[in-house]
C-alpha cells in the first residue's frame, strides 16, 4: 500500500494596474517552473495569515488580501504515494516592500509577466486554475 501525503498551500494572484501578474520560480523535482507566491501552510497558521507570509518570504512584497478566489484540489499518483494537494488561493494587492528574491527557498526570482504571455510560460497548472477563479468567480469557489 502506497503511503498518503497531504499538504495544504496558500497562494496570491497579484495583478498590477499595467495588467500584469508577479509569478515565482520555483525549483522543482522536475525543473525551473513558474508559480504563484504562495505555498505550505505552517501547522496552526490559517491560510489567510499563510499566503501573506509566504507572498513576502518569495517576493520581497507586503500584501493584503482583497478576497477569496477558491480553491483547487489535486489528487495524483506518484510513484511511491497518493499525493493531495489542496491549494487555497486569493487575490492580493501590494501594499508595501520591494522585489526581490528568495535565498535557499523553494524559489529563486520573482517576475511581472503581461497576462498574455503566460500560456507561453514553463509553469505549474494551478496558476491557469487560479486566473480561470479570478476571471469567473464561480459562487462555489472551484472550477469544474
Amino acid at each position: 500500500m502506497k503511503a498518503k501525503k497531504q499538504r495544504v498551500a496558500a497562494y496570491g494572484v497579484c495583478l498590477n494596474d499595467a495588467g500584469e501578474i508577479l509569478l515565482a520560480r520555483w525549483l522543482g523535482p522536475r525543473g525551473k517552473r513558474w508559480i504563484l507566491p504562495g505555498g505550505g501552510l505552517d501547522h496552526g497558521e490559517h491560510p489567510y495569515d499563510a499566503v501573506i507570509r509566504e507572498f513576502e518570504e518569495e517576493t520581497g512584497f507586503e500584501v493584503e488580501v482583497l478576497r477569496l478566489l477558491g480553491i483547487d484540489s489535486e489528487l495524483r499518483e506518484e510513484a511511491d504515494r497518493d499525493y493531495h494537494a489542496l491549494r487555497i488561493m486569493y487575490e492580493v494587492r501590494i501594499v508595501g516592500g520591494e522585489l526581490r528574491y528568495e535565498v535557499d527557498g523553494t524559489t529563486d526570482f520573482a517576475q511581472w509577466f503581461p497576462l498574455a504571455d503566460v500560456g507561453a510560460l514553463e509553469r505549474v497548472p494551478s496558476i491557469d486554475t487560479a486566473l480561470g477563479l479570478y476571471r469567473k468567480t464561480p459562487p462555489t469557489g472551484i472550477l469544474r
